[in-house]
This record gives C-alpha cells, sequence and structure tokens, in this order.
C-alpha cells in the first residue's frame, strides 16, 4: 500500500458563504476545511457544514493546483456534503472501506488536505448527540487528535476510508482530560449516495427542525439558544428552558428529545413540548419546518 500516494487525493476545502446566508452567523462566511477525492471524476465527499450555501467553492490539490467545486449536496442526517470538482483534479479515487468492522484500538491514519497527518487509534465508537439537533447512532472517536479536523479523512491501516471529520471533542478518562475528534462512519454514505448525486437530497420526507441548540445537562435537555427566525423562536422558545416532555412522554436525555420530535412526523408536524421556565411548568406547541427551506440553494459557478 503505497499511503503516500494516498493522501494526495485529500484535498483542501475553502469555501465563501454570503453574508445574508442562514448560517453565516454560526458557521462564518469564510470556510476551510478538507475533503476526500470518492471517484475519479473529482467526485469530493467533505462535511456538509463547510460549504453549506456557499456560492463558493475552491479545493486545493497538495501539489498546490487549485479548481472550482460545485456544492452537489448536504445530508443534513449524517451531516455528509459533497463537492463536484469543475475542472481536472487528476486524483484517484479513495477506496471505501468499512467503519463498522473497525475495531477500539484500531491504528488509523487522520489526514487532512494540507498534507498533514495522525497517526491515531480509535478508542470508542459510541452514539453521538450535537446540539444542532443532530444525532448519529454510532460514531467514530479517535486520539489523539487532529487540529485540522473538518472535512478530513480517517483511513485505516489498508489506505481505506472509513468516515469523515465533524468535530474535536474532549474526553475525561482516570482523570486526565484528552482531546478527541469525532468522525462520520463511511458505512452511511453508500445507502444515500445515489439519491444525493441523482437529487441533491434523499428521497424520503425531511425530519422536523425546530431550530434549537440544546445540550444535555445532568440527563436534562437545556435550550442554549434558538435560531433567529426559525420555529422555536417563532414559538416562545427560550435560552435556559428545560424541556421535560414531547407530547406525552418524558423527554430522557437529548438523544431521546431527538428521536421523540422526529418520530412526530414529517417537517411541518407540530410538536408539542412541556418546558421548566423559572421554576414554572408550560407548554408550547412548535409548528416545525424543514431546514433546507431556510438555506440558500448553490448556484452552478
Amino acid at each position: 500500500m503505497d499511503m503516500d500516494r494516498i493522501l494526495q487525493s485529500v484535498v483542501a476545502v475553502r469555501s465563501t458563504i454570503p453574508d445574508d446566508a442562514f448560517t453565516a452567523n454560526t458557521l462564518g462566511t469564510h470556510r476551510e476545511g478538507s475533503g476526500v477525492v470518492i471517484r475519479d471524476n473529482g467526485l469530493v465527499l467533505t462535511i456538509g457544514y463547510l460549504i453549506t450555501e456557499a456560492e463558493e467553492i475552491w479545493l486545493t490539490c497538495q501539489d498546490g493546483r487549485v479548481v472550482a467545486g460545485h456544492a452537489l449536496a448536504y445530508d443534513q442526517e449524517t451531516g455528509f456534503g459533497l463537492v463536484q470538482a469543475l475542472g481536472q483534479l487528476d486524483l484517484p479515487a479513495v477506496k471505501l472501506g468499512n467503519a463498522a468492522d473497525a475495531r477500539l484500538g484500531d491504528p488509523v491514519v487522520f489526514a487532512d488536505g494540507l498534507g498533514q497527518f495522525v497517526r491515531s487509534k480509535i478508542v470508542a465508537k459510541q452514539e453521538f448527540a450535537g446540539y444542532w439537533e443532530y444525532l448519529l447512532d454510532e460514531a467514530i472517536f479517535i486520539a489523539p487528535a487532529h487540529p485540522s479536523w473538518g472535512g478530513a479523512a480517517l483511513l485505516d491501516a489498508e489506505g481505506r476510508l472509513l468516515g469523515i471529520g465533524s468535530l474535536r471533542l474532549q474526553m475525561s478518562r482516570r482523570g486526565e482530560v484528552s482531546d478527541i475528534n469525532m468522525i462520520v462512519p463511511i458505512d452511511l454514505l453508500a445507502p444515500i449516495l445515489d439519491d444525493l448525486l441523482n437529487r441533491g437530497q434523499i428521497d424520503k420526507p425531511a425530519r422536523p427542525w425546530l431550530g434549537a441548540f440544546s445540550a444535555e445537562s445532568n440527563g436534562d435537555v437545556v435550550v442554549m439558544s434558538v435560531a433567529d427566525g426559525g420555529p422555536a423562536a417563532k414559538a416562545g422558545l427560550r435560552q435556559g428552558d428545560i424541556i421535560s416532555e414531547i407530547r406525552d412522554g418524558e423527554v430522557d436525555g437529548l438523544a431521546d428529545f431527538y428521536r421523540k420530535v422526529w418520530e412526530s412526523g414529517p417537517a411541518g408536524a407540530e410538536i408539542p413540548m412541556r418546558i421548566l421556565r423559572g421554576g414554572r411548568d408550560a407548554w408550547l406547541r412548535i409548528k416545525s419546518a424543514d431546514r433546507s427551506s431556510f438555506l440558500k440553494r448553490p448556484q452552478m459557478q
């Protein structure tokens, strides 16, 4: 296996987002990260937040060549994003691995598009709930962490792609705190890839979205903020509210909160929730929405 050659197929991704984009305030208007070539025609897999609402995308190869790209799709459920190079990358596709077969302790290489990489190990495979209404049944966690994680490629010992970097987090073990990276497993791509390429989205109703950024504290789901103009803001959900029930079901942590919301029907479903605010109970009814309807559509360059 020629790992040096494989690493050449990890490219830098740079995007520009309009000032008036829905995600401009939270994710910024200039985003930089990485992506990995997964087809010989220049199809690049990255993490979706790098390209959401992008009006320009540039892919930089490790030999310095710069090629324009077009945002084909962003799947909010997995977090994957797809970019099509609009010029010749002349880079081979990285073979896809099998994240389900990866085991704790397995050695991995985590590489970015600038030619930097770390040799790490898988330290956990477990559920992950993100504050932005995001949930993975089994994410991959590695250590030591890479400082440039967004869209970076997680490769197994044979150079096969196991996943795409999403976050840097901290893990406490035996009283010591260390940095780790969270990876979206590549196994989530195959069932949706054709839909993303042909339709730009998966072929099923969108999940209900509330526009609430929440965290879990001692089992309670606490609202940190709400998206301006989103369903939660319109219904009066506020920072500091504790969400205790969805319909007639008690909420048991952040992952359970998301699952109960998503089980309520497709986007547009009304979500009744019981909240604790200032020591008093109240009920809110939030008319959910399709998050993508708030986002600017990619324009062909």
